[in-house]
């Protein structure tokens, strides 16, 4: 892994309370922090667990998974029936929960990871996040693109049997200003097109949002529903799932 804009630190005070596997006693340490072209991106670790902060903001944590999960088996499950070896595009490494589902299950296809943060990919390929996604980045069907998905989305040309994004903690809750527009008529309107007929779209999120239900309706999608999991603390995680018309 490069080191070059790597700073390391002593332990940081939590952003959230103590996660599941943890104790009121483990600190977050900070293993790796970068700055990039969309700002910082920080890996670390609390006892067991590991969590990835973008520009001072939790994405996400080893500690769970279900809903990345979800994300991956709700989107297959929403195809039509006797599809055959369906392409996956997943918006988001993060901690590499939903590449490991997608990879674990043989009815899939081609599967395409689009990740912007360098630093990211590196934690899987040479660090420690390989526990997790190693399998999975063997897998002769998985291709990793270092990639804004925001404008990868807008101008690539190939179409896939379903797009699962996880790359926010919800279409209005971004990480970064740049992402909302993923999330606006426009936006929403290249995933359609990035989707073959019939093709589901997928989005996390974590919370339930009825504006984004609509707006996904007036984007020209079918058969919109979310689908919940119930989490230790708040609201539900979600998926939105949405069809484009066959």
């Amino acid at each position: 892994m490069t080191t070059r804009d790597v700073r390391f630190e002593s332990p940081a005070q939590p952003l959230r309370p103590p996660l599941p596997g943890s104790s009121a006693e483990d600190s977050p340490v900070t293993l790796e922090r970068r700055e990039g072209p969309y700002g910082e991106v920080a890996l670390r670790r609390r006892g067991e667990i590991f969590e990835i902060i973008a520009n001072g903001c939790f994405l996400m944590d080893t500690s769970d998974g279900r809903s990345e999960r979800l994300l991956i088996d709700a989107a297959l499950a929403a195809l039509p029936v006797g599809r055959e070896q369906p392409s996956v595009l997943i918006g988001g490494l993060g901690v590499g929960f939903s590449l490991a589902r997608a990879a674990a299950e043989p009815r899939w296809g081609r599967i395409t990871v689009v990740e912007r943060e360098a630093a990211v990919i590196d934690w899987h390929r040479d660090g420690p996040l390989d526990a997790f996604s190693g399998a999975a980045l063997a897998d002769p069907r998985t291709e990793i693109l270092h990639a804004d998905l925001v404008t990868h989305v807008r101008t690539a040309t190939d179409r896939h049997d379903a797009l699962c994004l996880d790359i926010d903690n919800g279409p209005g809750w971004t990480v970064t200003d740049d992402n909302d527009g993923l999330y606006s008529p426009t936006g929403l309107a290249a995933c359609r097109a990035r989707l073959t007929p019939g093709g589901v779209l997928a989005v996390w999120s974590a919370q339930p949002s009825q504006e984004f239900e609509e707006a996904l309706r007036n984007a020209g999608f079918e058969g919109v529903r979310t689908e919940e999991i119930t989490v230790a603390r708040g609201v539900p995680d979600v998926v939105h799932l949405a069809l484009r018309a066959a």
